[in-house]
């Protein structure tokens, strides 16, 4: 790991990161923990999530789970759920995909046990070892999405307090300038179901409309974490596209279209755009264009933007982004390097939330059956270029997988999911 990710260091038999905690500096040119993600932030206000947008229904402010919406029955002490339970009938739920859920959310009390009050990043293929953040940095919100996962699917309060205590931890970057506060904040928000995260999900909200930038027609990248601020980039769209939503729905919209006809313009499609007055936007080579990570960020926010109101003709853009189901190389224009299932399993989520349930199926099986073991998603390729982690276990690809599953099994409605119809 280089100096621009963060040095890894050891603390009571777990791994921790330190410079890469938080908004750091650079090397190099490049921003402290790789570029190639995109980074934590802020937000303000009040999230008004409506059926359409978030992952479960609502009421007085709270988000409403019916008892056909987690897993029901127990057996040897620990909560069972069949593959018939659920809001989707048996005949529906393929039959890996159950115990598939089950195994990836109980390696969920394995890390929460290993990263005690710290948050996971991506952890080694062979040991397990969790390599963490102090601040929860850009995936915070990943790991509060994971725990309120397992909330739901085992119904125990401990479970369900240990996701509240994440949530509250996220708070800090409410004021920080970054427009991944849509990836922190949205994801680590609308699974919860306490007034606490409503709460801090409408701070958000409303941060990220005071950022919003009309002349730009975007929330700029920001300077959280060093570089350039005015950039446009395509893993500061998901999350941001709802979380915006709820409070200014023009904004949201132009937020999406100003990236999309930014990245998807001309070939090659350029995934981070720079602003420089008096020339304007200009491309940027990191990440670069074959970046698969680029096209499945950018296809989930198309997803998200369905559920948004007059977002349903947004849907015919979802055709450029749309690959074979099959794992993609962390870049594709490099076939032969490492694959990166964290592309795979967003675009999972969001091929469910168009409504391409067959092509979901067809890579969560291929996830599931070839790249799953003991309830961990590996093969995930966090930075390619600086060769960070690009075998791991990540938590964000933990997440999407499991909400996917969650989707499909019905843990979570997909109907009105974080991207479903």
């Amino acid at each position: 790991m280089s100096a621009a990710e963060g040095r890894t260091g050891t603390a009571n038999g777990r791994t921790a990161m330190s410079a890469a905690e938080g908004p750091a500096g650079t090397a190099n040119g490049r921003t402290a923990m790789s570029t190639a993600e995109g980074r934590a932030g802020t937000a303000n206000g009040r999230t008004a999530m409506s059926t359409a947008e978030g992952p479960a229904g609502t009421a007085n402010g709270r988000t409403a789970m019916s008892t056909a919406e987690g897993p029901a029955g127990t057996a040897n002490g620990r909560t069972a759920m069949s593959t018939a339970e659920g809001r989707t009938g048996a005949a529906d739920v393929p039959g890996w995909a159950g115990p598939a859920l089950e195994s990836v959310l109980g390696r969920v009390a394995v890390t929460r046990a290993e990263a005690g009050d710290r948050f996971p990043l991506f952890a080694d293929p062979a040991t397990g070892r969790w390599t963490t953040t102090g601040r929860g940095s850009w995936t915070g919100g990943f790991w509060a999405g994971l725990l309120w996962l397992r909330a739901r699917y085992t119904r125990q309060a401990a479970d369900r307090e240990a996701a509240a205590r994440c949530t509250e931890r996220l708070t800090p970057w409410v004021g920080a300038d970054t427009a991944t506060r849509g990836l922190i904040f949205w994801y680590g928000t609308a699974l919860a179901d306490t007034p606490e995260a409503t709460a801090l999900r409408v701070r958000a909200a409303h941060a990220c409309r005071e950022a919003y930038d009309p002349e730009l027609g975007l929330v700029p990248w920001g300077a959280a974490f060093g570089g350039p601020r005015l950039l446009a980039r395509v893993d500061g769209v998901p999350g941001m596209v709802p979380l915006l939503a709820s409070v200014d729905p023009g904004a949201a919209r132009s937020h999406l279209c100003r990236h999309l006809e930014l990245c998807l313009g001309k070939a090659p499609c350029r995934w981070s755009w720079r602003y420089e007055r008096p020339v304007g936007w200009t491309p940027r080579d990191d990440p670069p264009p074959g970046w698969s990570r680029g096209r499945a960020w950018l296809l989930l926010a198309l997803a998200e933007a369905t559920r948004c109101p007059g977002g349903e003709e947004l849907a015919e853009a979802a055709g450029l982004l749309l690959t074979g189901p099959v794992v993609p190389p962390a870049d594709e224009a490099r076939p032969d390097r490492p694959p990166d299932t964290s592309a795979a399993a967003i675009t999972a989520v969001a091929l469910l939330g168009l409504g391409h349930r067959e092509r979901a199926v067809a890579l969560l099986h291929d996830l599931v059956s070839a790249h799953v073991v003991d309830g961990r998603l590996l093969n995930g390729c966090y930075d390619l270029a600086s060769g960070t982690a690009t075998r791991h276990q990540l938590v964000w690809g933990d997440f999407f997988l499991a909400y996917a599953l969650a989707s499909l099994t019905g843990l979570v409605d997909r109907e009105v999911a974080l991207t479903g119809r």
